[in-house]
């Protein structure tokens, strides 16, 4: 079934076996909560960055992790791991390496292209980030129990990737209409 709400149109899957469909009221509660999540996050993003590191933007600091879990890789599959075009993420890996958090190669299986690595640097950039990012959390959850933060985090990483799948398989006319942020 569709519904359109605010000019979106939000696609509600029918209820399967006795499930009971999500209210409209619980999706706008949701939602908005999930636009705050993202405001706050940014806004911790872009403080965490401009404390430690100066102007680098928090895109270019979302290359890193990529790096560090897959290893050395060309820069179009680390745009495709984060959702932006090749462009945007030329420039960030461009500027993380003028700033020495990135190494660049030429690939040996075609030299027309390069391949990124994580410098020293760069991994001890992600673990500061990580450490100042742990403490924002600990202090967040302070009042938390350890099983209400666990069922949140499982929450949570379900919610991610129901999200990414159903923005994988949006339309290309509400793609047009609602471009993902990046």
């Amino acid at each position: 079934m569709d519904d359109v709400k605010d000019g979106c149109a939000v696609r509600i899957p029918p209820a399967k076996d006795g499930d009971v469909p999500i209210t409209r009221q619980t999706c706008e509660r949701l939602t908005a909560g999930l636009v705050r999540l993202v405001r706050t996050g940014r806004h911790l993003g872009h403080t965490a960055a401009a404390d430690l590191y100066g102007d680098l933007p928090p895109t270019g600091w979302a290359l890193l992790g990529p790096l560090e879990k897959l290893g050395e890789q060309r820069c179009g599959a680390l745009a495709d791991q984060l959702g932006v075009d090749v462009s945007v993420a030329s420039r960030q890996v461009s500027a993380l390496e003028r700033a020495g958090y990135v190494l660049r190669r030429p690939d040996p299986l075609d030299g027309r292209a390069s391949l990124i690595s994580l410098s020293g640097k760069g991994a001890a950039a992600l673990t500061r980030i990580r450490e100042l990012r742990g403490q924002w959390a600990r202090r967040a959850l302070d009042g938390w129990s350890e099983d209400d933060a666990r069922r949140f985090t499982e929450l949570l990483e379900r919610l991610a990737d129901d999200l990414d799948r159903a923005g994988r398989g949006r339309s290309p006319r509400l793609r047009a209409a609602a471009p993902l942020a990046g």
